[in-house]
């Protein structure tokens, strides 16, 4: 490997920053595999670019390629993420780099993956590739920490997020909603951004909410729904029943008769039974890697105070969001306090809190 550090001109700064919001735009979108943008330039001018496709395939770099029909010969491809060098479900992209004798890849980082990590290098080097590498190495770092995430402990990455009202309600019989519009945008990006969301059965039956994607165009997108619902007492004239289909709805679950599981099971419900804590709680931790093991990379946890409080004990959440409505909610018929401050300042540093006015309401964004 070259011991010498590369050097970039402005423009490689642009074109890999390009590169960067390709990847950005398609983040929660690609499946298991990673996000990855793509920009190939030839005389100094963008001639085709690239995403990884909806669900992971095929990759950035192949669709970069295919996007164009001008000769790629002495070209310059910047791309986020080292390049893949192993034959999957697709061809490796640095045999398309070579075939289509591209003269010289900028890759940010290396892959985690250790099919690929360092093998590109060799192998591009080896046709008289030029290659560098580091190119905008701290943004495009911090951008995969989901992904590096999720290869290192096999679990999804978690985001939490709760609203509550001026008095720290989150919940107030007759109101429907705490906080304004422009937080309701916000919180269907996030599901739009995660491939599951996760509830328990008492919000469920609490709130009968819809859990999909309600920005315009994206529904598709919307989350798998993840229920904790240990007898299987979520409603049956509830929205997540009553729309389940074989692959957009789960249950884990302890106990429950034959009968339930039975008519859950004939609605289409994926059913998996998981232990609880003390015959109480269930274990987070091995629901996360089962999920995982499903194809869930990025996990939205939409939950009430305990569901709330037991994962930020556990310290699962690695980002959480804290939606705050400038209005007070009536306590007479309120049933719920959020209670879980002291969790959340002793999971997260004060320094990676990020606080937002947003409309009316306020945001802070715990990250580790």
């Amino acid at each position: 490997m070259s011991t010498r550090k590369d050097k970039f001109s402005k423009k490689d700064i642009n074109f890999m920053s390009l590169a960067l919001n390709l990847a950005r735009a398609r983040h929660g979108l690609t499946g298991v595999n990673p996000s990855v943008g793509c920009v190939i330039v030839k005389n100094d001018e963008i001639i085709s670019i690239g995403q990884t496709g909806y669900n992971g395939r095929p990759h950035a770099e192949y669709n970069a390629i295919k996007n164009t029909n001008i000769n790629l010969k002495g070209s310059k491809m910047y791309v986020t993420l080292e390049p893949c060098n192993h034959q999957g479900q697709t061809p490796p992209c640095t045999k398309e780099i070579i075939k289509n004798k591209i003269g010289e890849v900028i890759y940010s980082i290396e892959d985690i993956d250790k099919k690929v990590k360092g093998k590109s290098f060799k192998i591009l080097k080896s046709k008289n590739i030029i290659v560098k590498k580091t190119l905008l190495k701290k943004d495009i770092a911090n951008f995969y920490i989901p992904y590096f995430f999720n290869r290192k402990y096999k679990i999804p990455y978690v985001t939490g997020k709760i609203a509550v009202s001026k008095n720290n309600l989150i919940y107030s019989k007759g109101t429907k909603r705490i906080t304004d519009i422009h937080s309701d945008k916000l919180t269907h990006f996030l599901r739009y951004k995660n491939d599951s969301l996760m509830i328990s059965y008492k919000t469920l039956n609490k709130d009968n909410p819809k859990l999909n994607c309600r920005l315009e165009g994206l529904k598709k997108f919307s989350p798998k729904r993840i229920i904790l619902d240990n007898n299987l007492e979520m409603k049956t004239n509830s929205y997540i029943y009553r729309t389940a289909n074989k692959g957009n709805t789960v249950i884990f679950y302890k106990n429950a008769d034959k009968t339930k599981i039975s008519i859950f099971k004939k609605k289409g419900i994926q059913l998996i039974k998981s232990n609880l804590i003390k015959n109480r709680d269930f274990d987070v931790k091995l629901i996360l890697k089962k999920l995982y093991s499903l194809g869930c990379r990025n996990l939205l946890i939409e939950g009430g105070n305990d569901l709330t409080k037991n994962i930020l004990k556990d310290k699962l959440f690695n980002q959480f969001y804290l939606f705050k409505s400038p209005k007070n909610l009536s306590k007479l018929v309120a049933n719920k306090d959020f209670n879980c401050f002291k969790e959340l300042s002793q999971n997260y540093k004060s320094k990676n809190k990020i606080n937002r006015k947003l409309g009316k309401d306020s945001i802070t964004l715990y990250k580790k």
